[in-house]
């Protein structure tokens, strides 16, 4: 059953992915079309998990499997430097400023360093074959490492400001359920309910860049 699932994320990521792109080139390959790399990443994370029972156990899937986490501790810290940019084009004065701009870029490249240091770098992965869904999965115990709860907050923090200042809540609340989602247990005999949190996080991150443009470009 998951592997239907996880087949279904990863077209509904890939319609993101078009819905993105055609953004970028109406109004510009710029900062705004960072999420294309996260959602880009996400199809592959989706559809390897989806094609696990077909691939079956062995070196080939372990590490197409790799390539997930290496993938997700690259890119997802560029939401960062999105949700910086998205603040600043709110008009927010201290966003325009310079320190604000290399804040995020910083913090980007510090969570992309912590990440690879603390998770990919000795990577062991273990089979995890669960709800028809064949796959690898670390062997580290634990909850979300600590990129993916700074990201995060800073996705909830972005998005409280475009709402207050542009009257747009889709961003916050697309990050706020991310947080609950990943965080609340959910008794359902799947493990694709936090990919499918993904979807309506990146959905909330675009439709927030075509709110944005369609007020610049009216």
């Amino acid at each position: 059953m998951d592997s239907v699932l996880f087949l279904l994320l990863a077209l509904a990521h890939l319609a993101l992915i078009v819905w993105a792109v055609r953004l970028a080139a109406r109004s510009g390959w710029r900062l705004a079309a960072l999420p294309v790399l996260v959602v880009a990443a996400l199809v592959y994370d989706n559809s390897v998990i989806a094609a696990g029972s077909l691939i079956g156990e062995g070196p080939l899937l372990e590490g197409l499997n790799a390539g997930r986490f290496w993938l997700h501790a690259l890119v997802t810290p560029l939401l960062v430097v999105w949700s910086w940019d998205a603040v600043r084009r709110t008009g927010a004065p201290w966003a325009a400023r310079a320190w604000a701009k290399w804040t995020a870029v910083g913090t980007a490249l510090a969570l992309v360093a912590v990440e690879l240091a603390t998770v990919t770098a000795g990577l062991e992965l273990r089979v995890r074959d669960e709800y028809g869904a064949l796959s690898y999965a670390s062997g580290h115990a634990g909850g979300p490492p600590p990129m993916v709860l700074i990201v995060a907050a800073v996705l909830v923090a972005a998005g409280a400001v475009v709402w207050r200042r542009r009257h747009w809540p889709w961003l916050f609340a697309g990050a706020v359920l991310m947080v609950l989602g990943s965080g609340v247990p959910v008794p359902l005999h799947t493990n694709a309910i936090t990919n499918l949190f993904e979807v309506v996080l990146l959905a909330g991150i675009i439709a927030t860049t075509a709110f944005q443009d369609a007020r610049e470009h009216p």
